[in-house]
Order: C-alpha cells, then sequence, then structure tokens
C-alpha cells in the first residue's frame, strides 16, 4: 500500500513537472515568435485606420515619372494610404480636440504645430470639421535610400466649418495645392514636412441638364410585399415587370424608385444590387416607363467625415447607370428637410450641395433634383438643381396657391409634385376619418387642380402595403397604419375607387 501512494506521488509529481516545462516552453517560443516579428500595424493605430474604410477621396495620380530612384506601384499605394490616413487622423483631432492618432502618422517635428493648434483650440472652444474630396498627387521625389519622398497635392479640394462653443462662425470650400515630405518610419510614411502653396476659392462649373421630358404623369412605387426592401432576398422580377404593366396600362409615363444606402453596400456598393437595380431599369424600359431615381434612401448622419464615403456610393451607382435610357433624373434625397432640426440645416445643404456637384460631374446628360417635403424648402438650393421637387400632405384647399407662389419664385426649371396621397384608413387609430371614398374624391380634386396647371406629378403609391418597418416611422399604430393605406389597389390586389383619378381627372 505503501508502495502504491510512493507510485501515485511519483506519477503525480512528474506530471506537474512535464505540465510546467510546457508551460515554459510555450512563452519562451511565443516570446521569440514576438521579437522576430513586425509590428502589427492594425495593432498600433488608435484610430483603426486600416480594419474600416472611413476617408475615400478620388484620388488621381500623375503619371510622369519622378525625379529619384523607381516606386513600384506597391509602394505608391502605402504612399496614398499613409498619406490619406493622415488627412483623416488631424481631421479627427481637430474636430474633438484630441491628440490621438497623430503621432503614427506625423514626426516629432512636424506634429509639435498640430499639437498647438489643438491646445489653442481647446482652450478657446473652437472645433472645425472638414474634409478633402479631391486630391490630384505627383510624386516629385523619392530617395535613393528609400526613406524619404516628396509628394506635391494639385487642386486638393477641401471644405471645412469652425464651430465656436458650438455654433457656426465660418464655413469655406477651397482648392489648395500643397508639398508635402514624408519620411519612412517603423513601417510608416509619416509627415515631415508640409508646405500649402497656393490657396483659392472653389467655383462650381457644373453645367445645367435640362429635364426633356416634362409631361411627367408618374408614381412612387414600391412592390406589394417588399415595401422598403425592394432590393432584398424576396426581389422577383416577375412581379416588378407586372406591376409595371399595370401601371401603364393605368394611363402613367414614369416611376419614382428609391435606392437604400445601407442595404447597396454604402461606399463599397454591391455588385449584386447593381444587377437588380439593372434589372427593374431595364424592365421599366421595356415598359416605356422613365425613371426617377432617388439616392441615399434610409441614410441620415450629414457628418463632414462621411462625405467621402457617401460619395463614392453615389459615383458607383450614377458611374454604372447614367446612359441608362429609362432614366428620367437623379433624386440625391427623399426629404432631406425633414433632417434640419436633428442635423443641422447647413450640415444637410452642404452636403446635397456637394453631392449635386458629384452628380453633375458624371452625368453631364440626366437633370438632378431634391424630393423636399414641402413647399417651403423648395426654393432651398434652386440655382443648383434642375428640377423643383416638393411633395404635398397639406390641406388640399392651399395646393394651388402654394404651387402658384413656387412658380412665381423659380420661373427658370420645371417644378415637380413629387409624392402626394391620401389614407383610406378609417380603422380605431382613426375612427371616421378616412375611408375610399374620402380617398377617390381628394384624386379627383387634386387632379382637376393638376391639369387646370398642368403640374408634373408623382403619386403615392401604387399598393396599400401590410407591412411598414419600423425605420420609416418608428412602430407607433396610430402612425403606421395610416401608412398601410395610401395605396390605389389594397394588398389582395383590389382596385380602389380612387383608381379611376390614378392619372387624370
Amino acid at each position: 500500500m505503501v508502495k502504491t501512494n510512493k507510485r501515485i506521488l511519483r506519477g503525480v509529481l512528474m506530471l506537474t513537472y512535464l505540465f510546467i516545462i510546457g508551460i515554459l516552453l510555450f512563452l519562451v517560443s511565443s516570446l521569440y515568435s514576438f521579437l522576430n516579428t513586425g509590428a502589427d500595424r492594425s495593432k498600433m493605430l488608435h484610430t483603426e485606420v486600416k480594419q474600416v474604410e472611413q476617408y475615400l477621396p478620388k484620388v488621381t495620380w500623375k503619371n510622369d515619372g519622378n525625379k529619384g530612384r523607381k516606386i513600384s506601384q506597391e509602394k505608391i499605394i502605402a504612399v496614398q494610404n499613409d498619406y490619406l490616413d493622415a488627412w483623416y487622423v488631424k481631421q479627427v483631432a481637430y474636430k474633438t480636440n484630441t491628440r490621438v492618432g497623430i503621432e503614427d502618422y506625423f514626426t516629432k517635428s512636424s506634429r509639435k504645430n498640430i499639437y498647438n493648434i489643438l491646445d489653442y483650440n481647446k482652450l478657446h472652444k473652437t472645433s472645425i470639421e472638414s474634409t478633402t474630396l479631391e486630391h490630384n498627387l505627383d510624386l516629385e521625389f523619392f530617395s535613393e535610400d528609400g526613406q524619404l519622398i516628396v509628394l506635391k497635392d494639385s487642386n486638393a479640394l477641401e471644405y471645412k466649418k469652425i464651430l465656436k462653443d458650438k455654433k457656426l462662425i465660418l464655413e469655406s470650400t477651397e482648392v489648395s495645392t500643397y508639398r508635402y515630405v514624408l519620411l519612412l518610419e517603423d513601417g510608416f510614411w509619416r509627415v515631415r514636412h508640409m508646405v500649402k502653396e497656393s490657396t483659392a476659392k472653389f467655383k462650381d462649373t457644373s453645367q445645367k441638364n435640362p429635364l426633356n421630358f416634362t409631361n411627367i404623369k408618374g408614381i412612387n412605387y414600391y412592390p406589394q410585399a417588399t415595401p422598403w426592401n425592394m432590393y432584398g432576398d424576396a426581389f422577383d422580377i416577375n412581379i416588378i415587370k407586372n406591376d409595371f404593366r399595370i401601371i401603364k396600362k393605368a394611363g402613367l409615363n414614369s416611376i419614382r424608385i428609391f435606392v437604400p444606402y445601407e442595404d447597396f453596400g454604402k461606399a463599397n456598393v454591391k455588385f449584386e444590387k447593381l444587377e437588380k437595380l439593372k434589372k427593374v431599369l431595364d424592365t421599366a424600359f421595356a415598359e416605356d416607363l422613365k425613371v426617377v431615381v432617388t439616392l441615399f434612401d434610409f441614410y441620415g448622419n450629414y457628418d463632414v467625415l462621411d462625405w467621402t464615403l457617401n460619395q463614392r456610393h453615389a459615383e458607383k451607382i450614377v458611374e454604372t447607370f447614367k446612359d441608362h435610357p429609362a432614366i428620367l433624373a437623379w433624386d440625391v434625397k427623399n426629404e432631406p428637410n425633414l433632417d434640419f432640426a436633428s442635423r443641422g440645416e447647413v450640415n444637410v445643404t452642404a452636403w446635397l450641395d456637394f453631392m449635386i456637384i458629384l452628380i453633375k460631374k458624371i452625368d453631364k446628360k440626366h437633370p438632378v433634383t431634391i424630393g423636399w417635403s414641402n413647399t417651403k424648402s423648395a426654393t432651398i438650393l434652386k440655382d443648383k438643381v434642375d428640377v423643383v421637387s416638393f411633395h404635398y400632405y397639406e390641406d388640399i384647399e392651399q395646393l394651388e396657391s402654394e404651387y402658384l407662389k413656387l412658380k412665381e419664385e423659380i420661373k427658370d426649371k420645371p417644378i415637380v409634385l413629387q409624392e402626394f396621397g391620401l389614407s383610406s384608413y378609417g380603422g380605431f387609430w382613426r375612427p371616421f376619418v378616412g375611408s375610399e371614398e374620402k380617398q377617390a374624391n381628394y384624386y379627383k380634386e387634386i387632379q382637376s387642380i393638376m391639369t387646370k396647371n398642368s403640374i408634373p406629378f408623382m403619386s403615392w403609391t401604387l399598393y396599400d402595403f401590410d407591412v411598414v418597418p419600423k425605420e420609416v416611422l418608428g412602430s407607433l399604430p396610430w402612425r403606421t397604419n395610416p401608412q398601410k393605406k395610401f395605396g390605389f389597389i389594397t394588398s389582395s390586389g383590389a382596385k380602389k375607387l380612387s383608381y379611376k383619378y390614378i392619372s387624370k381627372e
């Protein structure tokens, strides 16, 4: 028995010894591996610029060679990435008055000036919100030892706002030319020195794109079973084709559709979503329907640091479909004025302004508009858009006078009533308020007004919906239930009394 216990004890001691040796070997090997591996840059970056695409301005390179040693395309990409990341972390720093990330992209001497600016701004409760939208780069010198680069950035397009005590004191858009000296340190191309050589006020040279198709008799469209999710897993082009035939047979000639920002992939637009949108446009063209494409549905941030991502999104969609024969116009955003209270009118209108410039730069043929929620806001950016679009859900008795006032102020551009309608809902949450008869009378009267004044129109909407996503109006039943009953056709496919007035009196 004693011998047995000794053997057990000896075995336990041996196993413990082997376990300890194993732990020690693991720790030593891990340390050796760490010491023989370069630093993981993604872990060094406080801003996580490399993990998430947060800043994607338009970049072009001048391809005429450079003084000094030849440089590979791989290094060119590395220089570009680090150069843009330096811009980004500086923009974040000036917005937040913090130093996070500056050390990663600026040498000790160059970050001293940045820190002085941050300290001054913080003391005086001042912040700078800025971004760059375009860079035109020229590699002027690459040293023989591969450690130094001179980079020229011509006509960089910059937008900035300066705020004091959170109040706007200056807004400017400039085109500037810079020269940068970059040093390779610890695998980073860090900014060693920067000189602004010239700067000038940005001038918008966008051309006007007239609306050639003015006899608009249209409707806002979603498939009945998938409203606000038209391009999801349940996408069925045969259902859409049948609906377009119904729309055409009803005497309409155009539709308005919506492109959801996040669903389409934000800055990296998904190929499969573009393919679905193409099928919709192809089908509309086959049915002789013109299409107004509304961009940025379900987007409402407008943050200056988001602008470059938004522009890459719009750029991809507009570039892909600018020559499609079904396109009637680009609608930048649906009812952006509803975001004035939460996001600030200056922020929203500046975002819209630059988006108009971008779209017009890509598509020089199709007009651009904005879907304002009322006549009051419709004059905003009237000199920038090609078509003024407004929505009207107010008292029908005031429609004609509101339209004539708008027409008096905007004499040189088409004005489109882009959304209007009345719910037939008269249930528990709105008893005795709505009915199919009241809806039909509303459309009869409004069609009479539009015929009298030759108002181009696009009504809301073809079908009643069984479900309205909470992202649209929230989840309160007294808001969502009426929204379900704006259609000319019930969710089961029966034509409502209002269908008689879908296109004319």
